[in-house]
Formats: structure tokens, sequence, C-alpha cells
């Protein structure tokens, strides 16, 4: 409890500094005060968390849910960094901006913390309101209007079915508190709509992970929200909501029943087929990058069907997955910075224009692929392992097959940085956008050698 109290602090910070004028020193008092808020997390792994048992009916700190706050923790500090250049020309704005994204990282932590479905949904309902200011958040562009948009009436589409579902599991049941939930799904007798409900709150958080079939929201959303928002997105957004779709399956559900699993399987198999077979067809660097996260998104499916390790390949996943596309997406805010052409052939000559940028982005295309020695290819190994000895060797063979056609798409872009003529502007790289990719870049490679940095979390 006390991490969502001090994250929120600091928005109100940042809101108050608004007022005195105090934009220069938002951004670091923002990072240095999420930086101590992430050791005081880390620190609960050997010290009793005593404060959060008062709240133990609503909120309860688990080894889950701070190690995936630090994972957290340590994206918003690289958005918040790259934040201070990208809205250097909206400085009358810049201080809501900074108190959103922290405000959304405090829905972010509700929604992995929660032991009570109410808070579950208030966490939910923060993070996706940050969202749609966000992503409309340029209003000046038709695109970006477009995007909040349509991004507001698909995710008050989604929540308004997860809300459905909660009320239906209450009906069922009579508590909102999980364990007393968990403990009545095991008697008998149990009413018809309380899997309803739990079939619901499933639908619902599938559309904000964006699986097929509940996907066609986010090529467009991704394409038009402002570059940091859809980094934002990527990366951040999509890992709370697997983290907290694991949490409700783990939490509501003793055992996964076979038609659950099959369900999982299908979903899982369309996800990264249709995510990639749609990714080759692009020309714009965010749809690319939006059909490719809908990929990963049924990569990440699979670790449900691996409960018993489910939460380590999930974690390793999400840190790997995330890192590379923080890196990803601080060399395509670099490349487009000056205008709003995204296309694949703007970052052609890269490679000769800034060849750190571009050793960058494709370090961290090779580790969405896949490839050693970044962790993408270790987090896809230890997944495909652990899927084997489930014995849902189909869903790996798809997988496997999905790995090699993405390689198609990624390899696009990298070749168009080495092998096309110059077209890629040649001008000064911010300083804050090289630091966030090589931090991220550099962490992606750290944790592929030693894994167990992020295994011994759990």
């Amino acid at each position: 409890m006390q991490v969502l109290i001090a994250i929120a602090s600091l928005g109100i910070f940042c809101l108050v500094a608004e007022i005195f004028n105090l934009r220069k020193i938002m951004v670091p008092v923002s990072v240095l005060g999420l930086l101590a808020i992430l050791g005081l997390t880390l620190n609960f792994w050997t010290f009793s968390d005593t404060f959060d048992e008062q709240y133990i009916s609503m909120i309860a700190s688990t080894d889950f849910s701070k190690a995936f706050i630090s994972l957290f923790i340590i994206l918003t500090i690289f958005i918040l960094v790259m934040s201070e250049e990208f809205y250097k020309e909206h400085p009358t704005k810049f201080s809501d901006f900074i108190a959103i994204k922290l405000f959304l990282l405090t829905g972010a932590v509700a929604m992995v913390s929660f032991t009570n479905l109410s808070m579950f949904f208030l966490g939910i309902e923060i993070l996706s309101i940050a969202l749609y200011v966000l992503a409309a958040s340029n209003r000046q562009n038709v695109r970006s209007n477009e995007a909040g948009m349509k991004y507001f009436l698909m995710g008050a589409f989604a929540s308004g079915i997860i809300l459905f579902g909660i009320c239906l599991i209450y009906g069922a049941t009579g508590y909102f508190d999980m364990v007393e939930i968990q403990a009545l799904s095991e008697g008998v007798g149990v009413p018809v709509w309380f899997p309803i409900g739990i079939a619901l709150m499933i639908i619902g958080m599938l559309f904000k992970v964006a699986a097929v079939p509940f996907h066609f929201w986010a090529p467009d959303v991704y394409e038009g929200s402002p570059t940091i928002t859809t980094a934002t997105m990527s990366t951040l957004v999509k890992v709370v909501a697997f983290a907290a779709l694991y949490k409700l399956l783990d939490g509501l559900l003793t055992t996964i029943s076979p038609k659950v699993q099959i369900t999982i399987v299908v979903i899982s198999i369309l996800s990264m087929t249709v995510g990639n077979v749609m990714a080759l067809r692009q020309k714009n660097v965010k749809r690319m990058l939006a059909f490719s996260g809908i990929s990963h998104a049924g990569f990440m499916l699979m670790a449900l069907l691996t409960m018993p390790t489910a939460a380590e390949n999930l974690l390793y996943y999400a840190f790997a997955y995330a890192l590379a596309g923080i890196a990803a997406f601080a060399v395509i805010i670099h490349v487009t910075t000056d205008n709003e052409n995204e296309l694949i052939e703007k970052f052609n000559g890269l490679g000769k224009t800034n060849p750190l940028m571009a050793a960058i982005l494709t370090g961290a295309l090779l580790s969405m692929a896949g490839i050693p020695i970044f962790s993408g290819f270790f987090a896809k190994f230890m997944l495909f392992t652990d899927t084997i000895q489930t014995g849902f060797i189909v869903v790996v063979i798809a997988a496997v097959i999905n790995s090699i056609i993405s390689i198609g798409y990624y390899f696009k872009l990298i070749l168009a940085m080495y092998t096309k003529g110059e077209t890629a502007e040649k001008h000064s790289t911010s300083l804050l956008y090289t630091i966030v990719a090589v931090l991220a870049i550099s962490l992606n490679i750290i944790i592929g050698i030693y894994p167990s940095i992020v295994l011994n979390l759990l």
C-alpha cells in the first residue's frame, strides 16, 4: 500500500510543481522518487510488510506483485526520461503528461497487488483513463484524436464487460474477496453465472492485451497515438494486463479446466499467426510493432498453459519483451521526432548516419525475434520447454513457425538501416534517448546471460 501512496504522491507533486513553475525538476525528482520506491519494494523481500496487513482484504504484497511492480517502475523511469525530451515543445502541458504517467503506474500497481475484485477494477480504470488522455493528447493531429476516441470506446466496452463479469461473480458468491471466491468455487452447486462471470472477465482482459479476435483496435491506436504513448502501451500496459490476467486466473480458479486450456491454445495460435502475417504487410513502423505486439500476446498466453511455472515464464518474458520494446521505441522516437512519418523507408541508411542507434534497434528487434544472446531467445526457450512438458506440442510447433515468420518483418527494418540508400536525416542525437536505449538493451542482454537475476525475484 505504501508503494501506491508514494507513487500517487509523486503524481500530485508534479501537479503542484506546475503552480510554482518547477517544470525543470519534475522528471529528476520523479525518477529519484521511483528509484527510492524500487528500493523500498525490493527491500520487502527480506523484511515483513506489516503495513500492508492492514489492507489485506483489498491489497497484499506478494513475491509476484513485487517482481512485476519492480518491472513497472523500471519501465516508467525509462518512459519519464524520454518524455522530458519528447514534450519539450509542449511546456504548458508537461506537468500534466508526467503526472498522468505516474497515475497510470498507480493503476498498474493496483492491478497486480489486488486481493479484492473492486480494487482490481479501480486499478484498471485508473490505468485506462490515463491512457485515453495520452492517446488523444496531440489535439492538433487527426490521427491522435481518432486513436483516443477509438481507444476510449473499445476500452470502455472492455471495462463494461469486466464489470459485468464481476457483478455475476458477486451475485454467485456474495463476495468480492478473491480468497472467499476461490474457496466457494471449489464447492458443489455454484450457480451457472459464476463461470459466465469468469468468462466475461477473461474476454475483457483479452481486449486489453489485444489478443485475437479482440485485437482490431490496436493497430489504429498504436499508429495514431503520440509515439511516446505507443511505447507506453506496447511495453508497460501490455505486461500489466498480462500480469493481471494471470493473477485473475490463479486467484479465481483452483485448476484450469481442459476447455479453458483448449481456448487458450486456440487464441494463442491465432494471435501469433494473425499478428505475424499482418506485420509482414506493414510499411509503418508503429503499425508493424502493433501487430508484433499482438503476436507476442500469443506467446505470453502460452505461459498460462504451464501453471506450475507460469509466473516465472511470464515474468521473464515480460522483462525481455518490455526492455527490447523500450530500446526500439527510443530509437524510433529519435528518428521520427521531427515529423509524423514513421514509414520504414525513414530508417534507410541509419546504420551510416547513426551507427549506435541502428545497432541498438537491431539488437532490440533480434531480441523480439528470439535470437541469442538476447533475453528474448531464452524467454522463448524456457516457455517452449515448459509447454512441451505439459503436453501442448502443437502450440509450440506453431510458436516456432511464427518465430521464423517474425524474422521476415524484423529484418525488413534491419536491412533498410544497413543496405538502403541514406534517407535517414543526420541530426543530433538526443542524449536522453541514447541513455535510455543503451541502458534498456544492456539490461536485456544482461538478463539473457544471467536469467537468475529475474527468476530469483519469485
